[in-house]
């Protein structure tokens, strides 16, 4: 595991609590796997956050007409990691204020083509776009499933079977799986 990098995508309230519009049911059980994949990766865990775009000349700003519950700075408290994540990694969080975070933010971080084990919310929206950004970008990436928590069990199972699509570039498995290789 020395070279292989651990980024977890956007542990926050926005995306945990069960108040939120956005929460998943799910997230509780991923981050339990999230943080037994953090411990064995040590110095080399990553931690993202979503932050909202001020520019609303885009189709984001049709996207918080749609979500007006997120339409706060990026300061609020819905933007902020859940506590059992603030301590996951050494390094600052990642913000970017879109959906994938895959790029050279991320790539000068984790270096370009080094393995990189995904994990975090939402499996169907963030976790998604990050990998197959990754996979256009030559990445080499291993979707911990069971690390992860979809906004549906449903859409869930769908994003891994899209994920799953994309071999050798995205590897599918649970942390059982991943703590063991």
């Amino acid at each position: 595991m020395t070279d292989r990098w651990l980024v977890v995508i956007d542990p926050q309230n926005i995306f945990a609590s069960p108040d939120s519009e956005w929460g998943s049911p799910f997230f509780a059980d991923a981050m339990v796997n999230i943080r037994s994949l953090a411990e064995a990766h040590g110095e080399r865990v990553l931690v993202t956050r979503w932050v909202p775009t001020a520019d609303r000349t885009t189709s984001w700003g049709d996207y918080f007409e749609a979500w007006p519950f997120a339409d706060k700075p990026a300061s609020d408290p819905l933007y902020d990691l859940v506590p059992d994540a603030e301590d996951l990694s050494p390094h600052p969080t990642l913000d970017l204020p879109t959906f994938g975070k895959w790029g050279a933010e991320l790539e000068a971080i984790v270096g370009r083509g080094a393995p990189v084990v995904l994990a975090g919310v939402s499996t169907d929206c963030c976790v998604l776009s990050t990998a197959l950004a990754g996979a256009d970008a030559g990445a080499r990436l291993t979707v911990a499933t069971d690390a992860c928590a979809g906004s549906t069990a449903e859409n869930h199972t769908a994003a891994l079977h899209v994920l799953g699509l994309y071999p050798p570039q995205i590897a599918l498995r649970t942390t059982a799986e991943i703590l063991g290789s």
